[in-house]
């Protein structure tokens, strides 16, 4: 039960002025967690009242689970057969599958890259592309367009897949406990040290305290933030994926990427749905301009990659988003070294720009939100997941029909 207490403006006045004191004096509600302090905060779903973000963590397990579960409920309830995000994802799918069939018919009678080339790269010989012949060009570049460059590249394995990563801690207010000291600011440092070693596996967190959503905005965050959190995660592990890890090398090339295939981050979009999110940015990745990192199944993979991060909580998501922005601070710095008009360097910019803003309002909003609520999030990825692969196993038995079908017509029947 929540106690009212009776502050007297008063506390010496005398009992014949006790009335009017009464009157004047101001009613203030305890904290119905820890019973010590005055409630200054009320939950938005089940009105109890708290004082501080350790009590509401405190008092929201059942309040959250309950939340995010009926947030499930919903969801399943509204993915009808014929919803407009399932006819969305049916068409991306039939275009990729017939762009894909494109590809293999007309890669059959078109050379490989010659062995001598392989033997060439391989042995780390420097190349350059003036040194081939006519023919070794054409076939160099049929190569990379096939992908068949990319298996000579050693896979890079993402942070969030290792172990480290499950044990991720920051302090009360965000930021790291512990700051990784750099090369120059160390006299000790052996010089012919493995430069890889002195990376860390984990991205580093907030070097400064995470401000609250209060001193950041006066009104309510919207509810659609863990929508537009789906897409942003999607984009970053797209990004990372692309570039195999080494986002630095192309830092303005990795940023534009990112917010292409980001439509919260890079057009201002609003998904309502998770369904929508994550079927927005397949349909980007299953586009022309991104078709060759593997279509729909590396989408699969991609969506894999976000519920990974939002099964390791909240500190390895606020650890994510701080790398995102440090892709978008250098990509902006990179900027300035690109040949851009400069009505485009002005959009590219300001595009950056926002996208910083949105990332840093993000983090601050994941860092106040209770643990509890990553792994329902997680299960309703999963869920889209599940619904998306049952379209694309759909998607090719009915290829499959029609190709059998077609197999089996007889043009011309012997009398």
């Amino acid at each position: 039960m929540e106690r009212e207490v009776v502050v007297s403006e008063d506390a010496a006045a005398s009992s014949s002025s006790a009335a009017s004191s009464f009157s004047l004096a101001e009613t203030r509600v305890i904290c119905r967690v820890c019973q010590k302090q005055f409630a200054q905060y009320t939950c938005p779903r089940c009105n109890a009242r708290y004082c501080s973000l350790p009590c509401y963590k405190g008092h929201s397990v059942q309040c959250t689970e309950s939340f995010m579960r009926e947030n499930v409920m919903d969801e399943l309830k509204h993915m009808q057969p014929e919803d407009e995000s399932k006819k969305k994802m049916l068409d991306i799918l039939r275009r990729f599958h017939l762009e894909e069939e494109d590809i293999d018919s007309e890669g059959e009678d078109e050379s490989i890259l010659s062995e001598e080339l392989i033997q060439k790269i391989m042995s780390g010989d420097e190349i350059k592309l003036e040194d081939l012949s006519d023919d070794e060009i054409t076939r160099f570049r049929q190569s990379l367009a096939s992908g068949e460059l990319s298996k000579m590249i050693k896979p890079w394995t993402p942070w969030w897949k290792k172990p480290s990563a499950r044990s991720i801690s920051l302090s009360p207010d965000g930021s790291q406990l512990i700051r990784q000291v750099s090369v120059e600011d160390t006299n000790t440092s052996d010089p012919m040290a493995d430069p890889e070693s002195s990376i860390s596996e984990i991205p580093e967190g907030p070097e400064s305290a995470l401000p609250s959503l209060k001193q950041l905005t006066r009104v309510e965050p919207s509810p659609l933030l863990a929508v537009h959190l789906v897409d942003t995660l999607y984009s970053y592990c797209f990004t990372l994926r692309l570039y195999n890890g080494d986002w630095r090398s192309d830092a303005f090339g990795a940023s534009t990427v990112a917010l292409s295939v980001s439509k919260v981050m890079g057009e201002d979009a609003k998904p309502e749905t998770v369904s929508e999110a994550l079927t927005t940015c397949i349909e980007e990745t299953c586009s022309p301009a991104y078709r060759h990192t593997g279509g729909f199944r590396f989408a699969i993979g991609l969506v894999d990659d976000v519920i990974s991060l939002l099964s390791l909580g909240g500190n390895a998501l606020v650890c994510a988003l701080c790398d995102f922005r440090r892709l978008i601070h250098t990509g902006e710095r990179m900027l300035k070294a690109e040949k851009l008009g400069k009505a485009e360097r002005a959009r590219s910019t300001q595009k950056l720009r926002g996208a910083d803003r949105k990332l840093y309002f993000m983090t601050c909003w994941v860092h106040e939100q209770p643990n509890e609520a990553w792994p329902s999030l997680a299960r309703l990825v999963e869920v889209q997941k599940a619904s998306l692969e049952e379209l694309d196993k759909g998607s090719q038995l009915k290829r499959a029909g029609r190709k059998n079908d077609a197999q089996s017509k007889v043009l011309i029947e012997e009398i």
